[in-house]
């Protein structure tokens, strides 16, 4: 059997990791050490050596596109179609589960995934028939506390309700009310998706133990980013009958803000003790300098397993570190540090700034427009994000499933049809008292003859609309019937009516749908409306990259991880945004994240980095005077251009007693300070 293929492109630890025998495995892979050709070779000696089938492999990643990458490495490796292996989000695979056992989950066959922007809706909703005033409980904060409860695996029932207790009682009674019109409209937000699916697991052995003898080997990527729920559904489908690599690097967890838990990984060593344990080291991606850098700075945080980056590569620039006046000093030495590299022959999509805060992009932009340097901020709004397109996708969700209340309330009156607020208001009271759907609840009023005037018309008219498409279904092909939804619901003339550049955009946008539709494939006797309905609801909000072009790249520092440049600046390296003010819950969590920055510093940057920094900036750092961030603390000088000491006044505010601070900090936390009289106003400018 000729392997070579799989082992000889892989080093030592890869090697190990890949070609473990078929049990339990924990790889801490370090940034730029290739955990996804790990992954990848891992899963074709499975296939190869241990025999194990394309349909016994289930591999779970945190993104669609890494899922995609994936499965087509393993394609071109193996030379075979990977159709049958089960690569997905934990949130797509749960909701294949759920297609597949709708009747054992309790939910109707054509049951519809909510995405953010929908499940908000409902929760006002619920608001509005329970008199809650949205001015003093923003309906975001009651979206926030459900989803926070079903990513711990809590239902409204299993939280204790505490008179006393004020908040936790009006988010109950939202959660609970919000749970029902859920149930009843066959309505299933992300959250619903995990929870719901490991209750499958729960309540039907017989399925579970179908699924334990399926699947031969989990794989799981990113697993420093998983929360309680996605935890607890691997740990009862793998328990100790399925075979279960997981990958990920403590020093890497950054959206604990969302409900990630890094302490899974000393979990999973608990549950699955006998787990061996492969540490991937070799960076390919940044100099000895910067690793170095990031390794003695990572070494300040608490409760890790440990590993040391290092590279062959060589030796590179020292960090170069730069202390500004203000927020515009800070962003027009980016500016011409970046005019500088340009000139030398380099390329301006070579360098990347990146922030903690969206907010802090503002000024950045503004230094970066001055002196004529394009630019474009990654991740913008993304398609299936966008207006027009989920108000297309609404009109589709309801041609196939009537009691999708979202999509109905999204758009009965878009474009308008003279629908107005007391008419909807009618709907949902008599939607409620019925406890039936906004579409039935249609129906029946203007058959009773209890709507009148233009809202008539409207309802008649939109009503019309759905059932003329709905008997298209079957006929005409998807991209067909989606080109004919966006003619006869009006949403074409409407945004092609809209004044300026802005119009056109989202014309052109309604027919990028009708192209994408055309190229849509499903395996057989898959639905395509409905798996392609779902598919986008999936997508929403996912990270797309802009189009290539040379031009600088701004992000924040979530949206770099696993890009690469050879030039990247670090803005705004202060106390309270690395790490930022709402990590520190406790002392604890300050020492875990105090050297955050530098922990994701090696996967963008390849040869030179600068860190600066600015005592007042956007609105959250304007008020008080800050010192230079932790990671710049525990930054050794050896690793530091020359000419970039720390000055006295700045490392003095390390260690000053705490005074006035607008945030809640944990007493005597070493290196926080909003201290004024103790800033770097009048410091030199370059450190």
């Amino acid at each position: 059997m000729d392997v070579s293929h799989i082992i000889d492109p892989l080093n030592d630890a890869q090697r190990e990791a890949v070609t473990a025998q078929n049990d339990h495995l924990l790889v801490l892979a370090g940034a730029g050490s290739g955990k996804t050709r790990v992954l990848v070779h891992r899963i074709a000696w499975l296939m190869t050596v241990d025999r194990v089938p394309p349909t016994g492999i289930l591999a779970v990643t945190f993104t669609n596109k890494a899922s995609k990458e994936m499965r087509y490495r393993i394609e071109q490796m193996m030379d075979i179609p990977a159709r049958g292996l089960w690569f997905g989000t934990f949130h797509g695979i749960a909701h294949r589960l759920l297609r597949s056992h709708w009747q054992d989950a309790g939910l109707p066959e054509n049951f519809q995934v909510l995405d953010s922007d929908d499940q908000l809706r409902m929760v006002k909703r619920v608001m509005r028939e329970n008199q809650i005033d949205e001015s003093k409980w923003p309906p975001k904060q009651a979206q926030w506390f459900i989803n926070s409860q079903k990513d711990e695996g809590l239902r409204a029932d299993h939280i204790q309700d505490n008179p006393g207790d004020h908040f936790t009682s009006t988010m109950l009674k939202i959660y609970r009310q919000y749970e029902t019109l859920c149930q009843q409209g066959g309505l299933v937000d992300f959250g619903e998706l995990l929870l719901r699916s490991h209750e499958l697991w729960l309540h039907r052995p017989e399925l579970l133990a179908h699924y334990q003898k399926r699947f031969q080997h989990i794989l799981v990527d990113e697993f420093q980013d998983t929360n309680t729920i996605q935890y607890a559904w691997l740990q009862v489908l793998a328990s100790q009958q399925v075979p279960l690599t997981v990958v990920g690097d403590d020093d890497q967890s950054i959206y604990g803000w969302r409900g990630a838990k890094v302490e899974n990984i000393q979990q999973y060593q608990r549950d699955f003790p006998n787990a061996r344990l492969v540490r991937l080291e070799q960076n390919y991606r940044s100099t000895q300098m910067i690793l170095k850098a990031a390794n003695a700075v990572i070494a300040n945080n608490q409760g890790r397993l440990g590993k040391e980056l290092w590279t062959d590569g060589p030796d590179g620039e020292p960090i170069s570190l730069y202390a500004a006046f203000n927020e515009q000093d800070e962003a027009n030495y980016i500016a011409d540090s970046i005019s500088a590299w340009v000139q030398d022959g380099n390329l301006r999509s070579e360098s990347a700034i990146l922030y903690r805060s969206n907010a802090q992009s503002r000024v950045l932009e503004e230094a970066l427009m001055r002196q004529g340097i394009p630019y474009r901020v990654y991740g913008g709004l993304r398609f299936y994000d966008r207006q027009e397109i989920r108000n297309a996708l609404a009109y589709l969700r309801l041609v196939q499933y009537r009691r999708d209340d979202a999509a109905f309330e999204r758009v009965v009156n878009l474009p308008p049809r003279g629908i107005g607020a007391k008419s909807l208001a009618e709907l949902r009271e008599y939607a409620t008292e019925q406890s039936i759907s906004l579409w039935e609840s249609a129906e029946r009023l203007l058959e009773a003859g209890q709507v009148k005037g233009r809202a008539k018309t409207g309802l008649q008219s939109f009503i019309s609309i759905i059932e003329g498409l709905s008997g298209m279904v079957g006929d005409a092909s998807l991209h067909g019937l989606m080109k004919q939804t966006i003619e006869d619901s009006g949403l074409k003339n409407y945004h092609a009516s809209e004044k300026g550049e802005k119009g056109q955009a989202r014309v052109e946008n309604l027919e990028e749908l009708v192209n994408a539709l055309s190229d849509y494939e499903v395996e057989d006797g898959v639905d395509p409306m409905a798996e392609f309905i779902a598919q986008a609801a999936l997508d929403a909000g996912e990270a797309q990259a802009e189009a290539h072009e040379d031009s600088v790249q701004l992000m924040t520092l979530h949206s770099a991880k696993g890009l690469e440049f050879p030039m990247v600046f670090l803005a705004g390296v202060e106390e309270g945004l690395f790490p930022h003010a709402c990590r520190w819950k406790s002392r604890d969590a300050w020492k875990k994240s105090a050297a955050w920055p530098m922990s994701v510093l090696p996967v963008p940057c390849k040869s030179w980095c600068s860190l600066t920094l600015n005592p007042a900036a956007y609105t959250a750092r304007k008020s008080s005077t800050r010192c230079p961030g932790s990671c710049v603390k525990f930054l050794p000088t050896v690793y530091r251009k020359s000419g970039c000491a720390i000055p006295s006044r700045a490392r003095r505010c390390w260690n000053a007693p705490m005074r006035a601070c607008s945030a809640r900090i944990p007493p005597n936390s070493p290196g926080l300070a909003w201290v004024s009289g103790y800033g770097i106003r009048s410091l030199a400018r370059v450190w």
